[in-house]
């Protein structure tokens, strides 16, 4: 490994990223499920969403504590006093605490005294809200309920991404066996075409039969090509899942099987009314629509504030004992508002967000049925596939038995190439429904496993 490759191992391990996968590493379906979790971006994605719902709990949470609010304004006029007599002019001044005869000007005939006023202003207020229809314990509840909802939705996006990465593995394993069965019909194939010529070379079988293996043996051919093909398709699926450059070698490694699954319907059933994700979101989303019912019935309710003013005034900016006219007072205020009409807009409000909460609360029912339809069909597509197993073996063990009597046969002269072909076949195609059997047998269980909102990364019993 490099130095820069070092370096930078070290700065996620320090940073609590997931660690790049090594090229060429083996990652069986346990391993590539965890790695999907640790660095596949929706899961991070679902978690800043809870980190975001969390701070909306904080916030709404200070909403209960009394607010700080600071107000500074300076304003100066400009003033002028008409005056007719010498005696209203001295009055003026002598308020105004200057000498007589200063700041006036004459106009047609009569006297204008100029002054200019300056008045500067600090209010410190501090606001406690007592009762505010309930709409700040509303809020804190709502707060609580999106928290909520947004774990529901991380628990949900690590379902939907483990079910996907099964199933992209599973699909692997089944494209890696069709390889296999295509590359042994191809050799099959091969075989006898080379028997065939051999036959046709020396007399014993028909130009006919050399060009049905040569046929037969490049649909093979082909039918290998796609395989091959599907196998690079989902090793690049799985590797964008799992985060990994797509041109990275990765050994992904597993077999497909057939696990016993000992859960019944009625616990599957059972446990997906309980753990699913998708009613636990359900259910929030009801009870935050009724909290945002609450909320806009607030405003028809009593409103009472406390308010605390710390007020200083002064004909200086700097708000100063020295000013002139300085002041200094606390003013302690106590306010109760109720709305006395609005023309319908609460209550109509109310009444939409009720309706609201109706629908959703059909909504939930609704996706309680669907659940349970869900896990009764994947329960029986479990069944389905157990049984197809058991029929695929018995067909397989049958076609390789023919198979092997066919090729006896014709190179005893006794059997035809047609028969040989045919064996064949059956016998690809014996192979393909064991290993679609395998596949769907272990992708219902996947999929059940996501219907009753269990975690289970190897598929195990």
């Amino acid at each position: 490994m490099t130095l820069q490759a070092l370096v930078l191992a070290a700065c996620l391990a320090l940073v609590g990223a997931p660690a790049l996968a090594q090229p060429g590493q083996s990652m069986d379906l346990e391993k590539s499920v965890k790695r999907a979790i640790d660095a596949n971006p929706s899961m991070q994605s679902a978690k800043q969403q809870i980190f975001s719902t969390q701070e909306g709990v904080r916030a709404a949470t200070a909403a209960f504590a009394p607010t700080g609010t600071v107000t500074y304004y300076s304003r100066a006029t400009n003033t002028t006093t008409p005056v007719t007599t010498a005696q209203d002019l001295t009055a003026l001044y002598t308020a105004a605490g200057v000498n007589p005869g200063q700041g006036a000007a004459t106009l047609q005939g009569k006297t204008y005294v100029v002054g200019d006023a300056y008045v500067a202003n600090l209010d410190l207020n501090v606001s406690q809200p007592l009762f505010t229809g309930f709409r700040l314990l509303s809020s804190y509840q709502k707060s609580k309920l999106a928290r909520d909802q947004a774990e529901s939705l991380y628990k949900r996006t690590e379902l939907t991404l483990i079910r996907s990465v099964q199933t992209a593995f599973l699909t692997l394993l089944k494209a890696r066996s069709d390889v296999k069965s295509n590359q042994d019909s191809v050799a099959r194939l091969d075989s006898q075409l080379k028997v065939t010529r051999a036959f046709y070379d020396v007399g014993l079988r028909p130009r006919l039969d050399v060009l049905q293996a040569e046929s037969d043996l490049a649909s093979a051919e082909q039918s290998l090509l796609a395989a091959q093909n599907s196998v690079d398709t989902q090793l690049a699926q799985l590797n964008a899942l799992l985060n990994i450059p797509l041109d990275q070698p990765v050994d992904y490694v597993g077999q497909l099987t057939q696990n016993p699954f000992a859960l019944t319907l009625r616990d599957a059933l059972d446990e997906a009314y309980k753990q699913r994700p998708d009613i636990a979101i359900a259910v929030k989303s009801v009870e935050m629509s009724e909290k945002d019912a609450s909320i806009a019935l607030s405003g028809g309710l009593p409103q009472l504030r406390a308010d605390y003013d710390f007020i200083r005034q002064g004909d200086k900016p700097w708000l100063r004992p020295e000013n002139v006219t300085f002041s200094e007072r606390h003013q302690f205020q106590l306010t109760f508002t109720w709305k006395a009409w609005d023309w319908g807009n609460t209550i109509f409000t109310y009444r939409q967000y009720s309706d609201v909460t109706k629908k959703l609360q059909a909504d939930l029912a609704k996706l309680r049925l669907d659940v349970g339809a869900e896990v009764k069909t994947q329960f029986l597509n479990i069944q389905d596939a157990a049984k197809r197993i058991n029929v695929a073996k018995t067909g397989l063990t049958a076609a390789n038995e023919g198979y092997r009597m066919a090729v006896a046969r014709y190179q005893a002269q006794v059997g035809t190439n047609t028969d040989v072909l045919d064996a064949q076949a059956r016998v690809s195609r014996a192979e393909f429904q064991m290993t679609q059997a395998l596949t769907d047998y272990q992708i219902a269980i996947a999929n059940l496993y996501y219907s009753i909102g269990r975690k289970n990364m190897k598929l195990d019993s």
